[in-house]
């Protein structure tokens, strides 16, 4: 196994600046996705890690050598493209053992019991005689990853490889995926702009945004506490809400806006929310109709706009105020686009970013994680 090291990673072309300083560790044997929009430069790092763009400035490094002018090839990384790259005139078989000569000094023998070890760890040892046209686009897929496996390397590195899939295959790919990680426990690098799949399959996710790093962290730790409003309003499906606010007084703090006035537990940041302007950021699940949570107080009055029946659940457009929310609610609620509710807030689940610059300031569940640490008597 080998872990990667990009320090002051850069990539310029024409004077445009696609990758701008990029700092990030990928352990030895950890499956780290790295997400954003389009454009990001996400694929270009993966790029520059493969060998397939040269380095503008700063180091790659896998394992313990300096890989800046080191042929791909010579790498010791496979790589999964997009569109998978396979060779319609060649048979599977022949697809996966492509280029194996030219990488190593494997004998004819040794690659097709290669070619025939990933084609039952892969499960279509039945494929190996069809040409592509003759493969759905999964099995193409497996055929991509395949090609790659055989050559047992050090690093692997997929570029949005179940992107054309549909829906139900992407989700099917995703669980293969991480069965085949766990099965070889290698280094890989996984690159997609689905913010859902970054969160089911990566041990820790890298966001980035105009070339730049923003946060890496593991899914949850990523979701609960986001540094900025990027990655608050990238991570999660619905996107947070975001409501201007101000923090006013002390014991407690509160947050105010045109519609109501919320109670922010005591946690770090919030002597830093009252001396700048805020938004409250309030993801769709952590409010709720107060009809439904008998327990709580109501917050806030909230006129309906649009409703979305999800199956599992009802995810209601509203304003606030004039400000547009989304708040998903219990399934089979009986609310039509014009009603108007009363909601209520998890107000363990708040969080306070600076408007200017986006910099997270407050997390609400600090408060309660304190609380739980804390000795009985103290």
């Amino acid at each position: 196994m080998t872990d990667i090291e990009l320090t002051e990673l850069q990539k310029e072309y024409d004077g445009v600046r696609a990758v701008k300083g990029i700092d990030l560790t990928v352990r030895d044997g950890e499956f780290l996705v790295v997400v954003g929009p389009s454009g990001c430069g996400k694929s270009t790092t993966l790029r520059l890690i493969a060998g397939l763009e040269d380095v503008t400035d700063g180091t790659i490094e896998l394992g313990d050598r300096v890989v800046n002018d080191v042929a791909p090839k010579d790498r010791s990384i496979a790589m999964v493209f997009q569109n998978y790259a396979l060779y319609p005139h060649m048979t599977a078989a022949q697809n996966m053992k492509f280029g194996m000569k030219s990488v190593s000094d494997f004998s004819g023998e040794e690659i097709d019991a290669r070619v025939e070890e990933a084609a039952e760890t892969l499960d279509i040892p039945e494929l190996l005689d069809r040409k592509p046209e003759a493969l759905s686009g999964g099995e193409r897929q497996r055929v991509a990853i395949g090609r790659a496996l055989v050559r047992e390397p050090d690093v692997f590195l997929l570029d949005e490889p179940l992107s054309n899939l549909d829906a139900k295959l992407r989700v099917q790919m995703r669980a293969e995926l991480l069965k085949l990680h766990r099965q070889l426990d290698t280094t890989t690098v996984y690159v997609t702009h689905d913010q859902t799949e970054a969160m089911t399959l990566g041990d820790r996710v890298a966001v980035l945004d105009d070339g730049r790093l923003q946060q890496v962290a593991a899914p949850q730790e990523l979701y609960d506490y986001p540094v900025n409003r990027f990655v608050a309003g990238f991570i999660g499906e619905p996107a947070m809400n975001f409501l201007p606010v101000e923090v006013r007084g002390e014991h407690p703090a509160v947050a105010t806006h045109d519609a109501f006035t919320l109670p922010l537990p005591s946690a770090s940041g919030l002597d830093a929310a009252r001396e700048t302007d805020v938004v409250l950021g309030l993801r769709p699940e952590d409010a709720a109709l107060a009809a439904n949570r008998p327990d709580a107080d109501p917050v806030c009055t909230a006129t309906v706009t649009v409703t979305e029946p999800l199956g599992e659940q009802l995810l209601l457009h509203c304003t606030v105020g004039e400000t547009e929310v989304q708040i998903k609610v219990e399934p089979r609620t009986e609310i039509r686009p014009g009603d108007t509710v009363e909601l209520c807030v998890d107000e363990q689940r708040l969080h306070l970013f600076e408007r200017a610059s986006g910099e997270a300031l407050y997390h609400s569940a600090d408060a309660q994680a304190r609380a739980a640490e804390r000795v009985p008597g103290e």
